[in-house]
Parts: C-alpha cells; sequence; structure tokens
C-alpha cells in the first residue's frame, strides 16, 4: 500500500516566481478534477475594531468580479457542470472547486478573476451584512455554539485565538466597501497561495495551466498580518469555569478542556492517538463509554484536537439535562485524571493505531480527499513523503507516549469549563 500512496515521486510541486505554490497529484482513474487552495490571513488578520471583516469578505468573492457580475459568474461555472465555494478559518481563506478534467482551463480562469478582482457589490454588501447580523441574533440561543465562544475566550484571553471572530452588529454594521476592498489588497497575494490540484491530468501539463493563468499576478506593496506577528498560545495557570445564560433551554452544553499542540508539534500525533482513545474511538471512546453509555447522563459527549499554528485545543464536549451538569462535569475530570495517571491498554492502542492507518487510504480515495491532504503537506510543512511514512510514524507512538503527552496537555486540575444554557439545580 505504501507505494501507492501519493509522494516525492508523484506529487508534483512548483513554486512560480510570485510565489504561488503549485502542487498536482495524478489520479489517473477519474475523469473530473478537484482543486483547492487558500491565501494565508483569515480573521486573525481582523481590525480589533472590525472583527466579522474577514467572515464578510470571505461571503462575498462570490458575488461577482470586475469581468462578471453575479449572474454572469455563477452562469460560467454551472455551464460546464462546476462547483467552486470560499470559506474563511483563523489563519486562512480557503477554497474547493470540482469540475471535469477538460473544464480545468475555465476554472482556473474563474479562480483567478475571483481571487484577483472581485468587484464587492454594494447591494450584496449589504445583504451579507444583514445575513450576518441575523445570524448572530440566532447563535445567541445555540447553546453548543455559545458554549465555544465562552470556551475559547476563556481558554485563550487575550491572545487572538480568544477573540470572536463572528463581529458583533456594530462592527458588521460598519464595515464598508472600502474596507473590503482594502483588507482584500493587504491579504490577496500570490506569494500567500497555495494551489493543489488532484485528478485525471498530467500534472505537467495541469502546472503548465496554472502558471500561464498565475505568473503574471504581481506581489505589489501591501503587507498582510502574520501568524509570527503574534506569541503561542499559553496553557491556563489554573481551572477556570465560564456560563453563559440563555433561558429557558432543555439542554446545557459544556466544553471542558485545555491547551493542545500545533500541527507541527512532535507530540500531535500522540496527542491525535491518545484523544482519540479518549473521546472518539468506538462509542466515543473512554469518556462516552462512562458518561453517556454507563451513567447515561449525556446526550452526547466526545472529545476533540484542534490544532492550529499557534497551538491549539484539546476538548471535550457534551449536551446534558441541566439537572445533571455538575455530575457530568465531574465525571469528565475523573476520566481526565485517570486517563493522566494510567498509561492505555494494548488493546486500546493496537485498536486506534489501526483505525488511523486504515481511514488513511479511504481519505484518498476522492481527488478532493488527496487535495485536502496535498494542503496540509504544504501548509504544515510535512514533507511530500509524510504519507509514505505515516504507518510507520503512527506504529511509534508508545503508551508512555500517549500518557506523557495527556499529562503536558491536560491537567485536572487546571481544565477550563464552559457551559451554555439554562441553570438548574443539580
Amino acid at each position: 500500500m505504501k507505494d501507492t500512496l501519493p509522494g516525492s515521486d508523484t506529487i508534483l510541486r512548483n513554486v512560480l516566481a510570485n510565489g504561488v505554490r503549485v502542487l498536482v497529484q495524478s489520479n489517473p482513474a477519474s475523469q473530473s478534477l478537484a482543486v483547492g487552495g487558500l491565501i494565508a490571513g483569515g480573521t486573525l488578520a481582523d481590525p480589533a475594531e472590525q472583527p466579522g471583516l474577514g467572515m464578510m469578505l470571505s461571503a462575498i468573492l462570490m458575488r461577482g468580479t470586475e469581468m462578471a457580475d453575479f449572474q454572469r459568474l455563477h452562469e460560467r461555472i454551472e455551464s460546464i457542470g462546476a462547483s467552486l465555494a470560499f470559506s474563511v478559518g483563523i489563519h486562512a481563506f480557503s477554497f474547493q472547486a470540482r469540475m471535469l478534467a477538460e473544464d480545468l482551463p475555465t476554472m482556473l480562469d474563474i479562480l483567478l478573476d475571483v481571487l484577483r478582482y472581485p468587484s464587492f457589490p454594494e447591494q450584496h454588501r449589504l445583504v451579507i451584512r444583514d445575513q450576518m447580523i441575523s445570524g448572530l441574533a440566532i447563535r445567541a440561543q445555540d447553546t453548543e455554539a455559545m458554549a465555544e465562544v465562552a470556551f475559547d475566550a476563556a481558554l485563550f484571553g487575550a491572545h487572538p485565538y480568544g477573540t470572536d471572530r463572528s463581529g458583533t452588529p456594530q462592527s458588521l454594521a460598519s464595515i464598508t466597501r472600502e474596507d473590503l476592498l482594502k483588507q482584500h489588497h493587504a491579504l490577496f497575494r500570490p506569494d500567500e497561495l497555495i494551489l493543489c490540484l488532484a485528478g485525471g491530468i498530467d500534472p505537467a501539463v495541469a502546472a503548465d495551466m496554472v502558471k500561464e493563468r498565475f505568473a503574471g499576478w504581481t506581489v505589489g506593496d501591501s503587507s498582510a498580518v502574520r501568524s509570527h506577528s503574534f506569541q503561542a498560545v499559553i496553557p491556563p495557570a489554573e481551572a477556570k469555569e465560564v456560563h453563559i445564560e440563555i433561558a429557558e433551554k432543555s439542554q446545557m452544553d459544556l466544553i471542558m478542556g485545555s491547551t493542545g499542540p500545533d500541527r507541527k508539534s512532535p507530540r500531535y500525533l500522540s496527542a491525535a492517538i491518545g484523544n482519540s482513545i479518549f473521546g472518539e474511538f468506538g462509542m466515543m471512546g473512554r469518556v462516552g463509554a462512562t458518561v453517556r453509555e454507563d451513567q447515561g447522563l449525556a446526550y452526547y459527549v466526545g472529545s476533540s484536537l484542534n490544532p492550529l499554528p499557534l497551538g491549539g485545543s484539546w476538548e471535550i464536549s457534551a449536551g446534558v439535562n441541566p439537572e445533571n451538569t455538575k455530575k457530568v462535569i465531574d465525571l469528565i475530570r475523573r476520566e481526565v485524571k485517570k486517563f493522566t495517571c494510567e498509561p492505555v491498554s494494548d488493546d486500546e492502542l493496537s485498536d486506534v493505531r489501526s483505525r488511523f492507518k486504515g481511514r488513511l487510504p479511504l481519505q484518498l480515495e476522492s481527488n478532493a480527499g488527496i487535495v485536502d491532504w496535498l494542503l496540509a503537506l504544504e501548509r504544515f510543512d510535512l514533507g511530500l513523503d509524510y504519507l509514505r511514512d505515516f504507518g510507520k510514524e503512527v506504529d511509534a507512538v508508545t503508551r508512555e507516549d500517549v500518557l506523557e503527552t495527556a499529562g503536558y496537555y491536560l491537567n485536572p486540575d487546571r481544565l477550563v469549563t464552559a457551559t451554555a444554557g439554562t441553570r438548574r439545580s443539580g
């Protein structure tokens, strides 16, 4: 299987003179193509007084360009039976496209048009603004979403990761078309673009098509906000508990956790394996077996690892009857203490190792899955042979590695706990 995985001898990687990074993996069995990419910046670049700017910028990119209005732009995409969508995260704007291999030239033309020349039509800006403001009101009644907002603020504090990047009604109302143009000019640069392709096309042909269209995109004299402008996250020095009261809710959502590894950390893989054992594998891992299956105290429960370039979070989430909130918090803390004091069993480790190795080929069965991995390889500097070495790296993780990593991040006496819902006794 190792030789069938993408690697340095099958992935074509080019860097254009203007800094655009291009990665292509051929999939001869497919007649279609997936294209994906990202541009560094994201919501982390929002001005302090205008949170929500990055989300609005992402939402309006597909509303028209200088060469094609909204209707014409989408007619061009639909005429070739393709799709193109943008999204935004903390550190980057992302896009995903799908099309037949023969239509790649057309899609690249469309993509370049959207990336370089969005028109930010005023009527669409107003619609998106109102939708985003309405979305904030809806989110304010969502216990799960508000628990996440509260958790991030409590865990990360003054660090930019603690800021609610969705904005406020006031900040969204203050964003003008000129603000969008300025932010786009600052962030959308060729030297911050990673472009990945996978599917039924010769890699050299695809790379030439990209070069023909994107090589003329000049850097200019603008400068974007860079990740290295900010410090790495700091683990909590003490336990914290925060609550957002939302009236008349029958479910309380809670999140407990601490900081976690960044994607490049040597502890990342042992943390990911440990997280799977603790709160993912089977019926939501150990914590699911205790809180949900044995005690019947949660509608759902599980854990997640959320790596970010400056350090991430390790979270245990649950939805519970408000009367059971304290019981569930105590049970989760007890499970964390056990997890950080006793090695996992040989069977647990063996099962999760098999899961990690077994799901990799499944992730690579689709062109979109290959593109996702190409982006990760480039973005986190994992190396083009990472996928081929993955199984060996997984097998190298020991019970002691999992225990040491869990103890490093999850101190049961310093967990941050965030809840959202209607308080009741119990």
